[in-house]
């Protein structure tokens, strides 16, 4: 199953049998067989996409992903039903009010996250002998928060909120210190930013995160999981907050990936302009970006199949208990 993106004004979507024609400049510029899409990507303005090809992708489990055309932002998702059994989001929204569900899975969120920071900045290392000092010094300081979180583990007493929010945001900035050694001084990356991106690396970050957050939010509708109510990011208005702890511990894959897309030339200073404040990924660029994605989108199927279902295990079995035993009639069993 694969990503298919839309982001010039004159381009159409229209279904044709079991496959979607794709128009440019109102000719017929070729057409993709819908059951390999699992992930349609419409950014900009003036495209045109026929609600029957949304809705064939949204019933076969897949998603349509609609972002601004300037920075990337998402502006919706169309996604088809959910999964019909209600035991694990019965079970999801009790754990939402109970503190030890919620630090412990706080505790494995950031341990997981800090983990694989620590792990690409190893590799890091190993490949940029020359920047030597600033991954040895990010290194040490990410040690010594996992350090901390690891000792939390071991004894089973979790930190609260505000003190394993103060060890990932210093662990943070001691990642981002050795992160930002890799880049060339001229791409102005100081550590990260958004909304909006002011330099080529935090636009590459923040619309492969975007990304990230929209496939993490199709993993969850299908297994199950309501994606509104997280744990570490707590239930907020308009957030999918489970999607967004979901993504946590992938965040290095993605900063690894973008890292190695300005490394081996993948997108180039010229593939960007800038409007004001903003730094913006232009149409060269995004043809390059959107393919090269692709790695990434299969590390973190994988990933989210296995931690969704993860934790639909874990909240059916508590969820069962919350029902009674012949369930609840509903306006179909009158």
């Amino acid at each position: 199953m694969g990503l298919l993106v839309l982001d010039r004004r004159d381009m159409a979507l229209r279904l044709d049998g079991e496959a979607a024609a794709v128009y440019e400049g109102g000719r017929r510029a070729g057409s993709v067989p819908l059951k390999l899409v699992d992930q349609l990507v419409v950014q900009g303005s003036g495209i045109v996409v026929e609600a029957s090809v949304l809705g064939r992708v949204a019933e076969q489990g897949g998603m349509g992903v609609v972002l601004s055309g300037r920075y990337g932002r998402r502006v919706a998702w169309v996604l088809g039903p959910s999964h019909h059994d209600v035991t694990a989001r019965l079970a999801q929204a009790r754990a939402v009010t109970d503190p030890p569900q919620v630090d412990a899975w706080a505790l494995r969120v950031v341990l997981g996250k800090l983990r694989h920071q620590h792990r690409f900045l190893c590799r890091a290392l190993a490949l940029r002998p020359d920047a030597h000092k600033p991954l040895h010094d990010a290194l040490r300081r990410l040690e010594a928060a996992l350090a901390q979180l690891d000792a939390k583990q071991a004894t089973v007493c979790n930190p609260g909120a505000a003190a394993l929010r103060g060890i990932e945001g210093a662990a943070a900035a001691a990642y981002f210190d050795g992160y930002g050694s890799l880049f060339p001084p001229a791409l102005g990356f100081n550590g990260r930013n958004r909304r909006p991106p002011r330099d080529p690396v935090n636009a590459c970050l923040s619309l492969a995160y975007t990304l990230l957050h929209a496939q993490a939010v199709q993993a969850c509708q299908c297994a199950g999981l309501d994606p509104l109510l997280g744990l570490y990011h707590r239930p907020a208005h308009g957030r999918a907050s489970l999607a967004s702890d979901l993504i946590e511990p992938m965040r290095p894959l993605v900063d690894e990936w973008v890292w190695r897309l300005v490394r081996d030339g993948l997108v180039r200073p010229e593939d960007f302009r800038h409007e004001g404040d903003a730094c913006l990924l232009g149409k060269s660029g995004r043809e390059r970006f959107y393919p090269a994605y692709g790695q990434v989108r299969r590390k973190a199927a994988r990933w989210l199949r296995w931690t969704c279902a993860d934790l639909v295990r874990q909240w059916r079995r508590q969820g069962c208990a919350l029902l009674p035993e012949d369930g609840v009639p509903g306006i179909e069993d009158d």
